[in-house]
């Protein structure tokens, strides 16, 4: 059973995750709307990925007797300076996204919730690739500099990733 405390910040957790995949949604489309289809696919996958997130917070709060309450979502940024400002944007919102779950570790420490505790494990382990991940494409962006063909070559890389479900 989940205590109270637990269950509304593993909700506030749960919207947090489905707002990161809108964002990432609104990123795709801006990367569309600028020609960059690889740039697309890799944040469509980040967003599906938010999603399969969201999904495993929902279920918990399920598996543990809890009531899911999902809020209104706000409107996300749709436009961007260039790929580099979409992806800084990125990685500053996947360190939010780290802080609040690491906020939620120590809640779920402060209120002895073991259980909640060790499934949190698994997201503390994601956010290091998460960041990671937005990092090493900023370097990327940031090493070719203005040279168009280091853009496309960046493109055609990011084109390549698919959607891996992880085991639960």
């Amino acid at each position: 059973m989940l205590k109270s405390r637990i269950e509304q910040e593993l909700n506030k957790q749960l919207n947090k995750e489905f707002f990161s995949a809108y964002l990432y949604m609104s990123m795709a489309a801006y990367f569309q709307s600028v020609d960059l289809l690889g740039f697309a696919n890799w944040i469509t996958v980040q967003a599906k990925e938010e999603m399969l997130h969201a999904e495993k917070i929902y279920n918990f709060i399920h598996e543990r007797n809890g009531k899911v309450v999902l809020e209104q979502l706000e409107k996300p940024q749709t436009e961007w300076d260039s790929p580099l400002a979409a992806f800084e944007n990125s990685l500053s919102h996947e360190i939010f996204i780290t802080d609040s779950i690491n906020e939620l570790v120590n809640i779920a420490l402060e209120e002895k919730d073991h259980a909640t505790n060790i499934f949190l494990q698994w997201f503390v382990t994601e956010q290091v690739e998460e960041e990671s991940n937005a990092t090493e494409i900023i370097r990327k962006i940031k090493l070719m500099k203005d040279a168009p063909g280091g853009m496309f070559l960046l493109d055609k890389e990011l084109a390549t990733r698919t959607l891996v479900v992880p085991a639960v």
